[in-house]
């Protein structure tokens, strides 16, 4: 007679979510492929080796579990990195946060009125120019690797200095400017470049080189398009295009008061 108790409820639903997760950020990092072959290998696993007890099938599929648990580790490393940031991001644990710091709010508005609107106003001025930039916001995940691939800036965020970065002319305008601890840390600087079939052929280097910090990394990167002057942005491996600034204000906003 099987037995089915309230534990066993628990069991399941810990790893159906634990499945989902690494369901959700494999599928934003473009690598959803090799989640379901990784599911159909652990699944004839433990029909093979727990269910059949296939001794044979069931020693190599061992061996196997073993060692592809190092190459996973190796191959995956930023995603699994992602996954640990995401498990234990401070924005789950809000209410208890809540329970300790009162005055967050008001310094959360401070820091929104300081970074949102200089970075809108930059962005507005460069879509109706039409200049190209690409700017990153660092989250929970630091950035440094990134910010080390251009020129040292250590800048208070400001929108003269953002299109002066960004002008045709100058020698960082290429590259992806960092914003991190409420200053501009770096420009000019390189970033992992997305290769999601599904991106319009219509867009360029700055808008893969988005989704793929984006798909690597929490960050959020918005991107000016040369040629078109639209902005969009990219998030948790999902680019949005064509927004206008009130629509790039109230993401930026959402964004700086969720921390």
């Amino acid at each position: 007679m099987i037995s089915f108790s309230l534990l066993d409820a628990f069991d399941i639903a810990l790893a159906a979510l634990l499945l989902f997760y690494i369901y959700r950020i494999m599928k934003e990092s473009g690598t959803l492929n090799v989640f379901f072959g990784l599911l159909a290998f652990i699944v004839v696993w433990v029909i093979a080796s727990q269910i059949l007890e296939m001794k044979l099938i069931g020693t190599i599929l061992d061996k196997f579990m073993s060692i592809g648990l190092i190459i996973i580790v190796i191959l995956f490393k930023d995603q699994i990195k992602r996954f640990l940031v995401e498990l234990g991001d401070h924005k789950r644990w809000r209410v208890l946060r809540k329970l300790f710091h009162h005055s967050g709010s008001d310094k959360a508005a401070d820091s929104s009125r300081s970074l949102v609107f200089p970075i809108v106003y930059a962005c507005m001025n460069m879509s109706k120019t039409r200049t190209g930039a690409l700017i990153v916001i660092e989250q929970a995940i630091s950035l440094e690797a990134y910010e080390r691939s251009g020129d040292r800036i250590d800048a208070a965020v400001n929108a003269r200095l953002i299109e002066n970065i960004f002008f045709k002319n100058s020698p960082l305008h290429d590259g992806a400017m960092i914003i991190a601890h409420d200053r501009i840390q770096s420009a000019g600087c390189i970033l992992p470049v997305s290769h999601d079939t599904n991106i319009p052929r219509s867009l360029g280097l700055r808008h893969r080189s988005a989704l793929g910090i984006s798909q690597a990394t929490d960050a959020m990167a918005i991107v000016v398009s040369e040629e078109t002057g639209y902005i969009s942005v990219a998030h948790r491996g999902v680019l949005t295009t064509r927004l206008s600034t009130s629509e790039l204000e109230h993401r930026l906003s959402r964004l700086i008061l969720s921390e």
